[in-house]
Formats: structure tokens, C-alpha cells, sequence
């Protein structure tokens, strides 16, 4: 206080040029100041209060002065060395601790890697991982203690002898203290470091033995020290190791000492970098070699301060930017300008408004701070003022014959040998058992349903086939491996169409069928030579979701309703058709009008069909011979078995709820990381061995898996190849041309939006893609498979979009607190590959899929359904209709799309996701394709309805026309010329410099009221 018994003012140029002795130490920085009284660790407050009077009352005339968030840029921006590289660190802290008849020692007492944990007092056991809440006050007084301590950066010390030695060496005289201050000083800093393992009885009691004994010298108590830190860095616990994995590579140790001693008068602190890390043993709970040192040492009876102010130096040494600025500053002042732009950004919680008990839990996602690290950055949470195209430059319009499909494999070609290296992991076997379980009743079932369709021309073998030879030529060659091929519910309609067609006119089915596929071939290899699959781009989130959101309700809807058909074929007889099961038989009896199969089966068994007693026949006998079952107890296979549709119920809805939870088991508390990983990756294929375990445990006779036994087609009247013409007339080539053009559009959009879906940049894909090469090789398969007479296969969006999901690749190393990080997916070839090769593989594996329930698989179909739906945002835009507004989550479209808006979206999405179900289960489904193209028309018209800006949060930006954006590039650029000439010049920051800056002339002019209103905001908040 002064004089008028007011506190003392000082600006803020006058704390970062406080009076230093410079001291050279191995051509590096150092200083120190030394406390004229503890005033200066009281009254921060009030100088606070009073600089930023002074700061306000500066005239124009004294120049523009560098916010702390200016120099802290200007720090990070400056030329970056190895010595000076940021690393990850880890913090801890340790507390002085003298115990009552023990010696003095160091004990943990917190820890930070990212977030705080803290050496729980009765437990003895690290608490959970929370957000670090700081006070205020601690803050200040640190930034008041680093200005007036000592502050030692890149000296050359390689153990703890030399550094409490540069520490007693920088306080020089000024500091108070006498010798036996220093010697104690010393001493206390030489102390060892207790574990955070409990000490057992005898361990007590020896320590308490050792503290009444006489006490070695100095020299032989630094020597036992050493010799019990290296020997407990030898021998690492269970949660040491545990953390030791956590912490990446590379990273680097800051060390903080805080505690109470008697020998001072006035609080001490020092901070010191070393030029080199050093591992220092016992330093820290994990061997990380040290590179940071804090100590803060004073007098008793301010032990909480001096904890919180050890908290709040922890809590800035775990910021990103902070963190850099500790690395790369030169001068002590630049960590005051660290702390400054600190406090600029920290939020205060109200008093009074929360628990300060509570400890907050870590966050899921942190924001990046580059908006804090460079001028100009988008920050994490702003909404975007350029928002960024959702396409690549492997969807530019070339110009060039072939050049698109070129660059393609220009592109995919350095990537090929490691799409096979990359495949080396658990993870891909859990994703090749899972989609092989997926994607094998799919085939199956649409094979027998084109069998049905076709009265056998292509069936259930044929579709294996097909699969095996179109999914593995495709993951060997196609652009976008991840994308899983299979047949779709337009294809099957139109195999319909042709087929009723041909039968009315007396044509050949295969042939027709081949002659639309050839063509069908050629106008897509158009496509692609022409660039065609650049109008890609127009396919924007709104189309994606809404065609992906039709398979997935597909998907849905499919699995309940085989499992309501199995109804038909299990019925569940009510309790007044019970009352009369006392007359009810069921018996076996020879068939009335035997099949051509059945009369061949008997004469080649040589049996006596009228001396048979069927009636006395067991079931399994019934069956062997062809006999049929009658009788008011009789179902279509045989007797009426109770319960068999109420257990498959059970079946489908337990495989379910078991793949759901297994998959979610991911981030729940219980089991290590590891295990709960390996059984997220395995979750749908250890729910489908434990259901069919339990299937045949139980007993009742589900309905199973029918496989194909041989490789064999299905009629015996065709063969492994199709001719073109074959029996039909000329003219039927030339008439092929009308179908072909319409299932071309069915191929290009079914294919495009798939894989356009996959390519998404929510995935984080590093290998780009190749649509015109997909395209290519699509096409080519198409064309083989019409000559083969195998059905046709293009990209299966939910079996793809499923793969994906399982090939997810998150961090590994996260800090203790830290939610796992979405790192991208493991892109490669093998997956795929191997799922269509175990396809092709089945018919040798009957006895074994025979077991698996139908049911069961039905459940897996729900399962990928749902799963997938829930990942998509129109789902979640629809869960908003219900939602009130304070209970809706804190999306960014919610921040800056009006609500009504935000519903109107989503409305119109549901409108055409209603039309194209209602076209999809119509006789009219022939002309789905044309309404996948109506979607990116409508999409078009929602411009005139919708803002840019909205559209950019909602939705993907359509592609503007070549001309438009020369003529904005040119007005850009006309624009960018005019503010260069009369524009003022830049400020140049000066690294190191803690005076104020020359400002420009053009700054000196009269500003504009808003600027000046921001000007002054800006003054008032700066420390």
C-alpha cells in the first residue's frame, strides 16, 4: 500500500518488464527477482483492478499494444527447432509431507496427463479422471509468483543435484536467504518420493525405527536415495504398467513440488526447462524422462494455497497452447503472455450455482484449439462461413476420354499392396465372420426367391456363385474395396418383368436376359469413359440418407415379416381349437399323385409302395420315403409341434437385444479396454454361436439354414454359358436396348449411392476412392455374369455401410478420462475378399450351417438395420419432431437453422422417403431408378426454399456451374487486389518483445463507433 493507503498500480507492460538479472548459462535464458514483501502475493487483485484503469486511461499516442492472444501466436509461429518441439506431457504433483515421528518425504498427491486425478486421502487410490476447476485467485497468484520467482529455461543439468543447485544459484542474495535456508532448501528437494502404495505394518514400523536412529550424512542419504528410486523404477505394478501404455511415445514429464517449509520466510518458486529431458528416477509414478520442473516452497500455514496454485500450474501445463508456449518461449515473459491467454479464454462458473464438490466428467469430444493457435482459424463449435464441398477432385470432370477412370487407377494403384497389410488384425477377422453370418442368407433367400421367380433358371447355387465370383473379382480391383456387393430388390423385380415377358412371347428367358446385360454393360463402360460418374457430386446427404434410410427400413420391415410368414407355417392354435385335439391324429399316408422325383426315388430303391404300412411309419421315415402327412393335427411339414413360432420370436428379438448390448459394451465400465473391445468386435458372431447353442440345447424345431450340398445348376436343361441369341429372333437383340437402358440407370445409381455413402468424409478415408473405376469393373462383372447366366450384383448399401461400422479404427493411447478419438477405418482388401470366398466355399460346410436358425439370422437383419439407421442425422432430425426444445441435443444446425426449418428439411425428406416405399412394394417398382434421380431434383428446388448457410449445416452444398465460380474466383481475386492497395499495412509481431508495437499510420485515423465499442471490450477483458 502507498502512502494514501491505496494499493499499488501497475500495467501490464510494466508485470511482463519487471526488473530482471540476466543471467548466461550455457548461451541460454535465465532470470530471477526476488519478493521486497508478501504484499505482492496478497494484494493481486486489487493490481489487477488497478491495471486495467491504467490500460484505460493510455492515449492513442502511446501506439497499439499486442493483445496476449497476438503474442502467443506470434510465439507459436516462430521458427520451430528439435529442441524446442512440443511433446505430450505428463503432469504430477507432489506435496511436502512430515508425518509425526516419520521422515520428511515427498507424496503424490495429483496427476495430469489431460484431465486431473487426484491420490484419493482414505483409498489411497487414484480418483477417476475429472475437469480440472481452478479459482481465480490461485491463477493470480501464480502469474503474480512466476513474475517475481525464478524462471530457468534450457540449462544443461542431467540430475537433481544439478538442478536444486541452479535453482539455490539464481535466487542469489537478493532472495533472503541465509545458508541454512538454502541447505535445507536443498535438502528438501533431494528428499525421496513415496509410491502411492500403501505401506504395510512392518514397513511403518521400520520407518519409525529409522527416524529415532541417528541420521546419516547428507552425501549417504542422496546415495540411499538414488539407489531406492532406480531400484522402484525397475519394478513397475499392475497400474503402472496400465498407465505406462496410455501415454504415447515421446512424451515428456513436468515434475511439480509444492509444500510447506519452516526455514522461509517468503514463498519460493522456480520454474525450470531443461535443455534435454532427463529421466530423473522416482521423479514421477512412471519412468518419462523429465523435461519441466516446478517448485513452489514457503512458509507455514498456506499449505491449500500453495496446493492450488501447484493445480493451476499443472492445469495450464495439460493446455495445448499453454503447453507450446512452455516449449518454445524464450523469455519469461513469454509465459506470462501464455498465462494471459489463458485467462482470456477460461469461463467462470457462477458461485452459488453449482457444487464446487462435484467433479466435472471429461467431455466427450474437446474442440481443437487452432482458432486459438493461429489468427483466423475456425474454431471448433463456430459455424462455418465458407462451407467446404462435400467431393473430392476424383469427381472433377476431366474433359478427357478415359480420364476420370485414369486417374483412378493412378490413385488406387500405391495403395494396392497395403490394402493387404493393413488387414493384419483382429479386428478383420471379427468383421469377416460377422458379414459372412450377414450376408450369406441374403444370397440364399434371393436365390430362392429368383428360383421361385424363374421356375429355376437361376436359384440358390446359381446365386452363390454369382456372389463368390463378382465379391471377390470386385475386392481385388474395384476403387472402393469397403463397398460389399450383393442383390438388390429392384434387380429381383425386373428379373420378374423379363421373365413373364419371355414366357408370353415363347423366348428364351436367359437368352433375352444375356442380350440386356451386354448392353446393359456397354452403356455403362459409356458412362465411364465419358466421365459420366463426376455427376456424383450432385448427390448430397439429402439423397444419401433418404435412399439408405428405404434399405434400412427394408431391412426392417423384411425380418418381421418372415418371421410373421412362419406363422403360416407354425401356427399357434387358440385354446377353442385345443378344446377338440382329443379326436385330432395325424398319420402318414403314401401320396396321392406321386412326382416324377418321388417315382424315380422308389423304382431306383426298389420298393414295395402298396406293402408298406405308412401308417405305422415314424416321421423321419415318412420323409426318407415321400410320404405325405394327413390329419386335423397336421402342419405342412408333418405333426403340429407346439411353441415353434413363439421360440423363434424369442429367437430373432434375443439375437437382437444380445448383438446390440455385446456392441455396446465398447464404452461401458465394465472389463479392461481390451476385452471390451475384442467382444464389441465379436459381438455378432459370439451372439450367433451362443444362440445356436441355445437353439439346440432347447430343442424344438426351429426352422434352419438351407445350403446348397453340391455344385451343381439347378436345371440340368442349361449350361455354364448363355448364348445372346440363341433360340430367339434377330430382333430381340435390338429390342434389348429399351430394358438395358432403364437397368443401366438402376446399376449407375444403386452403385453410385452406395459407395457415394461409404466415401463420405465422416469416415476419415486416407486412400481416396474410384467411382469410375467401381463403375468399370461393375459393369464388367454384369456382362460376365449374363453370359454365365448368374444373377446380376451391384453395391448392397446396408451390408456396406455395416462394414464400415465394423472396420472403425479409434485411438488407442487415450489419456486416462479421454474418450477414444475416431482415427478413420481400416481400409483395405482382405474382408471382402475373404467373405465372398468362405460364400463360394459353403457347399462344403453344409453340416455345419445347417444349424443356424432361420430366425436367428432374421435377428441379424434387425440388428444391421437399426444399427445403421441410427447413424444416419436424418433419423436423429426425426427424433427431434418429439422432442421439446429444452430437451433437444445441442446440435450445430440447432444453433443456427431456425426450428421450423430444421422440421420443413426434414419433412420433405420424409415425404420422399414415403413415396419411395409406396413405389418400392408397387408393381410400378420398375422405375425406382428414375426416383433416385427425382431425389437430386428435388434436392435442386430446396435451393429456392433454404439459405446457403442453412443448407451447408443441413445438408451438402450442391456444385455450382464452372462459369459461376470463374466469375466468383475473378471477383474474389478483383476483391482480395482492392483491399491489398487500400488496405493498412500488417502488424508484425516481434518475438520476445514485451514492450508495446509500433502500430501503423492507418491506425492512428478516428474509428469507427462499433470498432471502438470492441476495441474497448477487448482492453477490459485483457489481464
Amino acid at each position: 500500500m502507498d502512502e494514501n493507503g491505496g494499493y499499488q498500480m501497475a500495467s501490464l507492460k510494466e508485470l511482463l518488464e519487471y526488473d530482471e538479472e540476466a543471467v548466461i548459462d550455457q548461451g541460454k535464458w535465465s532470470s530471477t527477482a526476488s519478493f521486497h514483501s508478501e504484499h505482492q502475493l496478497q494484494s493481486h487483485r486489487a493490481r489487477d483492478v488497478g491495471r486495467r484503469r491504467v490500460m484505460r486511461s493510455r492515449s492513442p499516442s502511446c501506439g497499439r499494444q499486442a493483445s496476449p492472444a497476438q503474442r502467443v501466436q506470434a510465439i507459436l509461429g516462430s521458427q520451430e527447432d528439435e529442441q524446442h518441439a512440443p511433446h505430450k506431457l505428463f503432469c504430477q504433483m507432489a506435496e511436502l509431507c512430515v508425518a509425526e515421528g516419520e521422515a520428511a518425504e515427498w507424496k503424490d498427491a495429483a496427476r495430469w496427463f489431460k484431465f486431473e486425478e487426484d491420490l484419493e486421502d482414505g483409498s489411497e487410490c487414484w480418483s477417476k479422471p475429472y475437469v480440472a476447476t481452478l479459482s481465480l485467485p490461485s491463477l493470480l497468484e501464480l502469474r503474480s509468483l512466476i513474475s517475481s520467482g525464478t524462471v530457468l529455461l534450457d540449462i544443461g543439468a542431467s540430475s537433481m543435484e544439478e538442478i536444486a543447485d541452479a535453482i539455490l544459484h539464481q535466487q542469489g542474495q537478493s532472495s533472503g536467504l541465509d545458508e541454512q535456508a538454502r541447505a535445507r532448501v536443498r535438502e528438501v528437494l533431494l528428499l525421496q518420493h513415496q509410491s502411492k502404495e500403501r505401506k504395510s505394518f512392518l514397513a511403518r514400523a521400520v520407518a519409525r525405527v529409522s527416524a529415532l536412529s541417528p541420521q546419516p550424512s547428507a552425501d549417504a542419504a542422496v546415495a540411499e536415495g538414488e539407489r531406492k528410486q532406480e531400484s522402484s523404477t525397475m519394478a513397475l505394478g499392475k497400474e503402472e504398467l496400465r498407465l505406462l501404455k496410455r501415454i504415447p511415445s515421446g512424451a515428456e514429464a513436468c515434475s511439480l513440488l509444492v509444500g510447506e517449509l519452516g526455514a522461509l520466510q517468503q514463498p519460493l518458486l522456480a520454474f525450470v526447462r531443461l535443455a534435454q529431458a532427463v529421466l530423473l528416477p522416482g521423479l514421477t509414478q512412471v519412468p518419462i524422462p523429465t523435461r519441466f520442473l516446478f517448485v513452489l516452497l514457503g512458509p507455514a500455514g498456506k499449505a491449500q494455497q500453495y496446493h492450488e496454485v501447484g493445480r493451476a500450474m499443472a492445469t495450464l501445463m495439460t493446455d495445448e497452447v499453454f503447453q507450446e508456449v512452455a516449449y518454445k518461449g524464450r523469455k519469461p515473459g513469454d509465459l506470462l503472455a501464455g498465462l494471459a491467454e489463458f485467462l482470456e479464454q477460461v469461463k467462470v462458473l457462477p458461485a452459488g450455482q453449482w457444487d464446487p464438490s462435484i467433479r466435472i466428467k471429461p467431455p466427450e469430444k474437446v474442440p481443437p484449439q487452432e482458432k486459438r493457435k493461429v489468427p483466423g482459424a475456425a474454431g471448433g463449435s463456430a459455424a462455418p462461413s465458407e462451407p467446404a464441398r462435400h467431393t473430392g477432385p476424383e469427381l472433377e470432370w476431366t474433359g478427357r476420354f478415359c480420364g476420370g477412370f485414369i486417374q483412378d487407377v493412378k490413385r488406387k494403384v500405391p495403395w494396392f499392396w497395403s490394402d493387404f497389410r493393413d488387414a493384419f488384425s483382429l479386428q478383420c477377422l471379427a468383421s469377416v465372420l460377422f458379414l459372412y453370418c450377414a450376408g450369406m442368407s441374403p444370397v440364399i433367400t434371393f436365390g430362392g426367391l429368383l428360383g421361385e421367380a424363374t421356375e429355376g433358371c437361376m436359384s440358390a447355387m446359381e446365386s452363390l456363385m454369382g456372389a463368390c465370383l463378382c465379391g471377390v473379382v470386385y475386392c481385388l480391383f474395384a476403387g472402393q474395396p469397403l463397398t460389399i456387393l450383393g442383390s438388390t430388390g429392384p434387380i429381383l423385380v425386373f428379373e420378374k418383368i423379363i421373365y413373364h415377358f419371355c414366357k408370353e412371347q415363347a423366348l428364351s428367358y436367359l437368352s433375352l436376359r444375356a442380350c440386356i446385360g451386354l448392353w446393359t454393360t456397354f452403356f455403362s463402360l459409356v458412362l465411364v469413359v465419358t466421365d459420366a460418374s463426376s455427376l456424383v457430386r450432385y448427390i448430397t446427404r439429402f439423397t444419401e440418407e433418404t435412399y439408405a434410410s428405404l434399405i434400412c427400413l427394408i431391412f426392417i420391415y423384411e425380418a418381421l415379416e418372415k418371421l410373421s410368414q412362419l406363422r403360416v407355417t407354425y401356427p399357434v392354435h387358440t385354446p377353442g381349437a385345443l378344446a377338440s385335439y382329443t379326436n385330432s391324429s395325424c398319420e402318414c399316408v403314401a401320396p396321392a399323385q406321386p412326382s416324377l422325383e418321388t417315382l424315380r426315388f422308389w423304382e431306383s430303391s426298389k420298393l414295395d409302395v402298396p406293402g408298406i404300412a405308412w401308417h405305422n411309419l415314424t416321421v423321419t421315415e415318412c420323409r426318407h420315403l415321400r410320404g405325405e402327412f394327413r390329419g386335423p393335427a397336421c402342419g405342412p411339414h408333418g405333426p403340429y409341434v407346439p411353441n415353434v413360432f413363439f421360440w423363434c420370436c424369442i429367437l430373432l428379438f434375443s439375437t437382437f437385444a444380445l448383438a446390440s448390448f455385446l456392441k455396446n459394451l465398447r464404452s461401458s465400465p465394465f472389463f479392461t479396454t481390451k476385452v471390451r473391445s475384442l467382444i464389441s468386435d465379436f459381438a455378432v458372431f459370439l451372439t450367433l454361436v451362443t444362440m445356436v447353442l441355445t437353439d439346440y440345447l432347447v430343442g424344438i424345431p426351429s426352422p434352419k439354414l438351407h445350403v446348397p450340398s453340391e455344385i451343381k445348376l439347378t436345371r440340368d436343361d442349361r449350361g455354364w454359358f448363355i448364348s445372346p441369341l440363341g433360340p430367339n429372333p434377330v430382333w430381340t437383340v435390338f429390342a434389348a436396348l429399351i430394358p438395358a437402358l432403364l437397368c443401366t440407370v438402376l446399376i449407375f445409381m444403386d452403385q453410385h449411392i452406395t459407395v457415394a455413402i461409404v466415401n463420405r468424409k465422416d469416415h476419415k478415408l486416407k486412400k481416396g476412392c474410384g467411382y469410375h473405376l467401381d463403375l468399370f469393373v461393375v459393369s464388367v462383372l454384369l456382362g460376365v455374369c449374363s453370359l454365365m447366366g448368374l444373377p446380376w450384383f451391384v453395391a448392397a448399401t446396408v451390408l456396406s455401410i455395416t462394414h464400415v461400422n465394423s472396420l472403425k479404427v479409434e485411438s488407442a493411447g487415450s489419456a486416462p478420462g479421454e474418450q477414444p478419438r475416431f482415427l478413420g477405418v481400416r481400409e483395405q482388401r482382405v474382408t471382402g475378399l475373404m467373405v465372398f470366398v468362405l460364400m463360394g466355399c459353403s457347399v462344403f460346410l453344409t453340416s455345419v450351417l445347417k444349424l443356424i436358425p432361420m430366425p436367428v439370422l432374421y435377428g441379424i437383419f434387425l440388428y444391421m438395420g437399426v444399427s445403421s439407421l441410427r447413424g444416419l442425422q436424418f433419423f436423429k432430425r426425426l427424433l427431434l419432431v418429439l422432442m421439446p426444445s429444452k430437451h433437444q441435443p445441442d446440435f450445430l444446425y440447432l444453433r443456427h437453422v431456425p426450428l421450423r426449418k430444421v422440421h420443413l428439411f426434414t419433412f420433405i425428406q420424409v415425404l420422399c422417403l414415403t413415396l419411395l416405399c409406396l413405389i418400392k412394394m408397387s408393381p410400378a417398382a420398375l422405375i425406382f431408378p428414375l426416383l433416385d434421380l427425382a431425389l437430386v431434383l428435388v434436392r435442386k428446388a430446396m435451393d429456392f426454399w433454404f439459405s446457403k448457410r442453412e443448407l451447408s449445416l443441413l445438408d451438402d452444398l450442391l456444385p455450382e456451374r464452372r462459369k459461376k465460380e470463374e466469375s466468383a474466383k475473378t471477383e474474389g481475386q478483383q476483391e482480395e487486389e482492392t483491399m491489398e492497395a487500400a488496405g493498412p499495412n500488417p502488424v508484425q509481431l516481434e518475438l520476445g518483445s514485451t514492450g508495446d508495437l509500433d502500430p501503423p499510420e492507418q491506425s492512428r485515423e478516428r474509428a469507427a463507433p462499433a470498432v471502438i465499442l470492441i476495441q474497448a471490450e477487448r482492453v477490459g477483458s485483457t489481464v
